[in-house]
């Protein structure tokens, strides 16, 4: 990884070099030009998260919220120009209780496929498919979760002539943890129709109750066949990318195992290299980090010391897959730079430690405390009167990695060839063929 880190580097005296100033991370203006430049999808998907917020703000797992959240998100699809499929599922209760239901919603896009070589030799056109997914639920921990008679609480009327209450510090409505996801994947699927012959089959997953130990993850691999299961080579999971200090992808726990470490990590490497081919440090200040934690202990419970490098300390809908042996990347905001696996949280920023620098299902993760916080002044950056970057850090995260997460999907599959690829292996083979029986005959 040293030249991972070396590139890191020279991505950023080069930007540093480049810009007159600092950067001052900002929102938005309604002056931004678009350019055209890698990741300039606007402030769609920073519009959406915000408004996921502020429209559904309880949208626990199974609740009115909730199924309020996956109609807005259908009729988001719908204006990109598809019908999801929906995929009902219920959690068992106990008798009397009355029954909890949620749903997943699914946009699959066929791509052209990949010729894969076959036992006796030949190439023939087979599916690889590439998930891309977020739950869209959000829910506090219990321990922050108001208790049964604060709900019941009637708000006290204000005194004639008295000064109206100051709005509470923290209104929890989950715009990190995971409106931000879901705004992301609505923008990678909205940007995905400028795609051309995209070899993968390409599966847009907005998953229910994610909150509820992946429910809705775990609803939806386990209604896959196992030929199907077996055609997923990835799944991307996005999640909760506003808050925390830097945006890592992770790969999972089955890379822990030594002789498919490559195998399963392969993806996530291919995702740090679109972020290095691409200049969204010098236009954004954005950078892809991962785990180099380097502490040595028994991540996944075999018995043995394993090295806590690339991946996650935190468990998202990405583990099903995970599970059954699928590649995953899994996007989040967080700070590994820490020795004590006891202390690692979202951030270190000092206005955001009322619980320990964690903002994933605390109250802190609403829009109304963080907004002010991580946005700043806009940036013309050419000095001709027009907004060329925005600074709104939720709008530059979920831009950046629908971004990644579209160019990763052009890297291809080991599993074949595109029809691109093919057609050049072809004329290749083609040519040794007629310069081999040439030299035969000449002798």
């Amino acid at each position: 990884m040293s030249n991972i880190r070396f590139t890191k580097f020279i991505a950023a005296a080069l930007s540093f070099a480049v810009l007159a100033g600092p950067l001052v991370l900002t929102s938005c203006k309604k002056t931004e030009k678009t350019s055209g430049k890698a990741a300039d999808y606007g402030s769609y998907g920073a519009e959406i998260a915000r408004e996921i917020a502020a429209k559904f703000p309880d949208r626990a797992a199974y609740s009115e919220g909730e199924k309020a959240t996956a109609s807005y998100i259908v009729e988001k699809i719908k204006e990109i120009g598809y019908t999801p499929e929906v995929q009902n599922f219920s959690k068992e209760v106990g008798e009397g209780e009355e029954a909890k239901t949620s749903a997943n919603y699914i946009v699959k896009i066929p791509g052209t496929g990949f010729y894969c070589r076959q036992d006796d030799g030949t190439y023939q056109i087979e599916h690889r498919v590439a998930i891309i997914g977020a739950h869209y639920d959000a829910a506090l921990l219990p321990e922050y979760a108001p208790k049964e008679e604060e709900k019941k609480e009637e708000p006290k009327e204000t005194e004639e002539g008295a000064e109206p209450t100051e709005r509470p510090k923290y209104v929890f409505d989950g715009v990190s943890d995971n409106a931000s996801g879901t705004a992301c994947v609505l923008t990678a699927l909205k940007a995905f129709k400028d795609y051309q012959n995209v070899a993968y089959d390409v599966w847009f997953v907005f998953f229910g109750a994610g909150t509820d130990e992946q429910a809705g993850s775990q609803a939806f691999c386990g209604s896959l066949k196992s030929e199907v299961l077996y055609s997923i080579d990835v799944m991307y999971d996005i999640d909760s990318l506003y808050a925390g200090d830097k945006v890592y992808a992770s790969s999972g726990f089955k890379s822990l195992i030594t002789t498919k470490k490559y195998e399963m990590r392969r993806k996530l490497y291919q995702a740090y290299d679109v972020c290095f081919a691409n200049p969204l440090y010098t236009y954004y200040r954005f950078d892809l980090y991962y785990n180099e934690s380097g502490l040595r202990f028994d991540v996944n419970d075999d018995g043995y010391k394993d090295i806590f490098n690339e991946l996650p300390n935190t468990i998202s809908d990405y583990k099903p897959f995970d599970d059954r042996g699928i590649a995953i990347v899994y996007f989040e905001s967080y700070d590994y730079n820490y020795n004590d696996l006891e202390k690692m949280k979202e951030t270190k920023n000092l206005n955001i430690q009322d619980f320990g620098g964690k903002v994933r299902r605390t109250p802190s993760d609403c829009a109304y405390f963080l907004d002010p916080l991580l946005i700043g002044d806009d940036v013309d950056r050419d000095g001709d009167g027009e907004i060329d970057c925005t600074g709104d850090r939720l709008q530059i995260r979920v831009n950046c990695v629908a971004f990644i997460v579209l160019q990763a999907l052009l890297k291809g599959s080991d599993k074949g060839m595109t029809p691109a690829a093919y057609e050049e292996f072809k004329a290749e083979a083609t040519k040794q063929t007629y310069f081999t029986e040439s030299s035969e005959t000449s002798k």
